[in-house]
Order: C-alpha cells, then structure tokens, then sequence
C-alpha cells in the first residue's frame, strides 16, 4: 500500500510529465516519412558542402545527442515545471513544424560517402557504417538534430537554476556547436539543414522565450467588493 501510495503522490507531483506524450504521435509522423519519402524528393546540397571532409570521429558528439536532450528534459521535468514547459514548448513546435516541411515539402540529401572505400578502418567507421544502413538521407531540413541541440542550449542559459553554472552552460555550448558540425562532417546533413534549424530556432526562441508568458496566463485580480462599494 505504501508503494501505491507513494507512486500516486510522484505522479500527481510530475503529471506535468505527460506532456512528453506528443513524442509518441512525433514518432508516428516520422516513422511515417521515412518509409514513404524515398524517391520524388528536392536534394538539399551547397557548395560548401563539398569542402567539408568526411570525418567518422564525430559520431561522438553526434550520437551524444541522444543523451544530451534526454538528460535535459529530465533534469527541467524534476527541477523547474516552468523551464520544463518552456523547453517542450520549444522542442514539439519545432519538431512539429520540421515534420509539416517535411511533409509538403519532401527532401533528402546525397552527400554520403562510401566508408568502406576510405582506406581506414576503425569503430567509428563501423559504426557510421551501420547508421548508414537503419538511417535513410531523407527528411533533412531542417535538421531536428541541430534544432534540439541548440534548444537543449538556450534552456540551460535561460534557466534560473543553472545561471550561476557557467561552466554548465559553456559545456552545453561547446557540446550544442559539435553536435551541429557532426551532423555535416558525417555527411548526414548539409549545411543549410544546420541554418534552416538556426532559424527555426530564433524564431522559436521568440515566440516561447521573449514573451512573459506567466504574465499572460496569470489570472488578474478582482478587486474586493468592499473596495468597488466604497
């Protein structure tokens, strides 16, 4: 009983959580696009791209994101309902809006290289190997994985608690800036994936950070009757 009762108390303390649901639909949707994107879809690429060497190395951070953002969401999920809200705010809009251009406006890249003809061999090159393999090169811009990188970012700067963690904070940026070249220097991103996500995210950061939004939904005062007679 006393288990019970304590799971009832921790998920009437973290019901906020539920929120995280969306990412159920979100993996639908995704799911969706990747096994019907596959042919009929604009190749995104730019010059620059092509001066961007291969360099298996940075799986590292690229795979680093996965714990990145889950960590994130965690830690705001159990420490601040309103940094928690603010951040899933800014993560499912823009996921969502990353999944309609993807939906009418589908796109792919073909900037992957042969890795077994590189001349090296090495874990790394397995392991881009078989991300090769499970990944398709479609639904890339703008790139999810730098739009969350650089949302995980802003809200570890934008939080409260963590404002005095500098260190936190520069850690996060260097690992946020890393995230965002792994995603071109594996060749599973062009670079105007990683500036379509850039300005997703200004805008983003706008709408869901600018604005007091506790202000907004803070219901106003009536003033005591005993006050409106006199």
């Amino acid at each position: 009983m006393k288990f019970f009762k304590a799971l009832k108390q921790f998920l009437l303390k973290y019901k906020h959580g539920l929120v995280l649901s969306y990412f159920f639909i979100y993996m639908a949707w995704f799911t969706y696009l990747e096994r019907t994107v596959t042919s009929n879809f604009t190749i995104i690429h730019s010059r620059l791209d092509d001066l961007i060497p291969f360099n298996e190395w940075f799986a590292i951070p690229y795979f680093l994101w996965f714990v990145y953002i889950a960590v994130t969401v965690v830690y705001f999920l159990f420490t601040s309902k309103n940094d928690f809200y603010k951040y899933c705010a800014f993560l499912f809009i823009g996921m969502t809006i990353c999944l309609i251009i993807y939906t009418i406006f589908p796109n792919g890249q073909d900037l992957r290289v042969d890795v077994n003809s590189l001349g090296r061999h090495n874990i790394m090159i397995d392991i881009m190997s078989k991300l090769y393999k499970i990944d398709t090169d479609t639904n890339v811009f703008p790139s999810i994985h730098a739009y969350n990188s650089i949302g995980a970012y802003i809200a570890i700067r934008k939080s409260e608690k963590l404002h005095s963690k500098k260190w936190l904070q520069r850690s996060s940026l260097i690992l946020t800036i890393l995230i965002c070249m792994s995603t071109v220097f594996l060749k599973q991103h062009s670079v105007l994936d990683v500036f379509g996500a850039c300005v997703l995210s200004i805008v983003m950061y706008t709408l869901v950070y600018v604005p007091d939004w506790t202000k907004v939904f803070k219901p106003e005062k009536q003033p005591e009757l005993s006050k409106v007679r006199r």
